[in-house]
């Protein structure tokens, strides 16, 4: 196997090349301006190990993976083009109202308790560009009133005339008959064709969200044109970058889903946080693999600190209708929290409290950490950890990027010292405490709210900062093992080559399959399986058309169901994909009831309240070959060695004592597997620190892994 994957954060693009079976690990700065730039310095580092020449390398491999957080800090910064919308008369209003309570959504718990003075989102779509034209479908589909051409194009004339850089269409009940969406764009493209105006992207919502819901279908349907021309120029950059090097192969792009598909079936929205939810793909395939059981992902990179769920079985949670900064949207996405706590994340005074704060606000690669000396002048995470000893300014990110400690000495005696009346050092100590702080409560309240225990947890750490801070964060959990992961700095990028090629298809619609009042039971069997048939052809084509095998493609059904009208929906996964006897649908009935009561607790069940189905989902997808983990387990204490001479020495400081430690390092290339080190120590790579802090154990497996076992723990 010879692939590239690549995670392009908001500060490193985390490179991951598998060349047989060696595995090379770069990083370089995301270059923001042209992400081609970044891409290919990551890639020349690997190069020079395989000494071989970039377009050698990209002439063998079997595939270009790209995620990227591109379109997340896009959608925050508000950068996005003038967007011009076409929904049916009379819902003019219906997105800058946004169903009353959608000014809660994105925000923390202490804003959604007070939502009276809750700020309401900056508009993506100003009211004076939404537009009604005259149509109408029924809630299955039948003609209402038919579309009103003559209308129609006097409105799209003044959206156009208005300045409108994108049209959005989101007609009423389009997913269950989009005829009239789709004569929408034909007349748009009759009126506007590109020879006149240039491309103006159309976006069609049936095609970006199959549930219905208008007000969540639009919504998903103007983040996609949001983001359309930001991600097109981005990724068109990075597609021209490959076939300058002679790479003529497609580009793949992860998507939030969990899967990847070609750039050209690929829409803007399903890019939002592919860079993190690639890590909790690697997540769930090394807890499998290495027989975990229930483990959170924790990635800290120079930005944010990302959190997701692996529970015993290898099982996602999934967000079905996430948010998406401000917005609510309808697309399945793997369930992802992320904080604003990198290594980037700027500290500063919170004079409410007379204490430090940390984040949201990040330095990102340009300027950066003051200790970048590139211009930053405010004191970052990783500017603390310089301060108290951790990092080697000559050697960080293996000597690409010298770190200057005056310039952070300066950033904290300038913007901190005097107002915490403080030295840098007690400063440092005080930044370095909330930002683990910060995240443990991330953690413990991402688990308990699902109603898990956070002791009973494997916490997996990765991300160029995550080995550095994790013994601070599992010490506020209670956490007792903690696993730096194989590759562990670009963690994210070894998911991303990971991944499947994954299309998903939904329907929404009203289905009951038992009916309380008549006490009949569903019996059209056809008109169930012509819809899974429809959903899985559609998934069947992307693939086909992306060049596989049809032999190789596979298919998975699910639907999700409630009782009666309950707001709580329950996805089911359904092993049989046709229904052809009443036995069938009673085994979906019982399916539906156990995987209710484990979740709400048995008995809980109301079938008397009828049940039904609301959307029928087929993820379609192809198996690639990907990277095996092995022999992560802890070696037994009594089989442990003791570690070499340390290569230096460092004076260090450490949270809850105060003094100057001296703390032995090694080089992580001379600690070989089964090495034991009790803390406090630091083991160094060229791209990351492992921080093994007091009353911690550090104990080095295979491939790179690491393991944290709090001293007092069972071994």
């Amino acid at each position: 196997m010879k692939r590239i994957s690549v995670d392009i954060g908001g500060t490193f693009t985390d490179c991951f090349v598998v060349w047989d079976n060696k595995y090379i690990e770069t990083k370089a700065l995301t270059t923001h301006h042209n992400l081609a730039q970044g891409f290919n310095e990551a890639v020349e580092k690997a190069c020079v190990e395989l000494d071989l020449s970039i377009e050698e390398i990209l002439a063998e491999v079997d595939s270009v993976r790209y995620a990227t957080t591109l379109g997340t800090n896009a959608l925050i910064e508000h950068n996005g083009p003038r967007i011009g919308m076409l929904v049916t008369a009379g819902f003019e209003a219906m997105v800058p109202l946004s169903r009353g309570r959608g000014y809660g959504e994105g925000l923390d718990d202490m804003g959604k308790q007070n939502l009276p003075d809750a700020e309401r989102p900056k508009p993506l779509v100003l009211p004076q560009m939404i537009e009604g034209v005259r149509e109408r479908r029924g809630f299955e589909g039948e003609l209402v009133m038919p579309l009103d051409e003559k209308d129609l194009r006097h409105k799209i004339r003044k959206l156009v005339d208005n300045g409108a850089q994108v049209i959005v269409v989101c007609l009423v009940n389009a997913v269950v008959n989009p005829e009239h969406e789709r004569r929408i764009e034909q007349i748009l493209l009759d009126e506007y064709p590109t020879h006149l105006l240039g491309s103006i992207p159309i976006i069609l919502s049936h095609r970006v969200a199959g549930r219905k819901g208008e007000y969540v279908r639009a919504t998903s349907a103007i983040i996609d044109g949001y983001l359309h021309s930001t991600m097109y120029h981005a990724m068109n950059q990075l597609e021209q970058n490959l076939r300058a090097h002679g790479y003529t192969k497609p580009m793949l792009v992860i998507h939030n889903s969990g899967g990847m598909a070609q750039l050209n079936s690929t829409d803007a929205l399903q890019t939002i946080h592919s860079g993190p939810i690639s890590g909790i793909s690697a997540a769930e395939h090394l807890a499998k693999e290495a027989d975990l059981g229930s483990v959170v992902s924790t990635d800290m990179g120079g930005t944010s600190y990302d959190i997701g769920i692996v529970v015993e079985g290898g099982i996602k949670h999934y967000d079905f209708n996430p948010v998406i900064d401000r917005w609510l949207v309808s697309v399945p996405m793997v369930h992802l929290v992320t904080l604003g706590a990198g290594g980037g994340s700027i500290a500063s005074f919170d004079r409410m409290y007379n204490t430090v704060a940390v984040g949201p606000k990040s330095a990102g690669s340009d300027p950066g950490p003051a200790c970048y000396d590139r211009g930053g002048m405010n004191p970052t995470v990783t500017d603390a950890d310089l301060v108290l000893g951790y990092l080697d300014a000559e050697n960080y990110a293996g000597g690409s990027i010298p770190l200057n400690p005056k310039r952070s000495l300066f950033a904290f005696e300038e913007n901190l010292c005097d107002d915490l009346d403080v030295d840098p050092i007690q400063a440092a100590l005080l930044v370095k405490a909330k930002v683990d702080s910060n995240m443990a409560n991330g953690v413990a309240t991402e688990l308990r709210v699902r109603g898990y225990n956070p002791e009973e947890f494997t916490m997996l750490a990765y991300g160029g900062n995550g080995p550095l801070h994790c013994c601070g964060i599992a010490s506020h959990l209670n956490i007792d093992k903690i696993l730096a992961t194989p590759m562990s700095s670009v963690f994210s990028a070894v998911g991303a080559g990971n991944m499947h090629q994954m299309h998903i298809h939904e329907s929404s619609l009203f289905m009951v399959l038992y009916d309380s009042t008549s006490r009949h039971v569903f019996d059209d069997y056809q008109r169930f399986n012509n819809i899974v048939a429809e959903l899985s052809t559609r998934g069947l084509n992307d693939l086909l058309r992306q060049g596989s095998k049809v032999e190789d493609i596979q298919h998975s059904l699910e639907l999700d169901m409630r009782y009666g009208n309950q707001l709580v929906q329950t996805t089911v996964v359904v092993p049989k994909h046709s229904l052809e006897s009443v036995m069938d649908v009673m085994n979906i009935l019982d399916q539906f009831s156990t995987d209710y009561g484990n979740r709400f607790g048995e008995g809980s069940q109301a079938p008397e309240a009828g049940i039904r189905i609301n959307t029928i989902r087929v993820a379609s997808y192809v198996e690639h070959d990907t990277v095996r983990f092995t022999h992560i387990k802890p070696i037994p204490e009594d089989e442990r060695i003791a570690p070499p001479e340390p290569s230096s020495i460092r004076t260090c400081y450490f949270v809850g004592d105060g003094k100057a430690v001296t703390t032995p390092v090694w080089n992580k290339s001379d600690i070989p597997p089964g090495t034991e080190i009790v803390g406090p120590g630091l083991v160094a790579s060229e791209v990351t620190t492992y921080l093994i802090e007091p009353g911690w154990k550090y104990v080095s497996a295979e491939q790179g892994a690491v393991w944290f076992i709090r001293a007092k723990a069972t071994n």
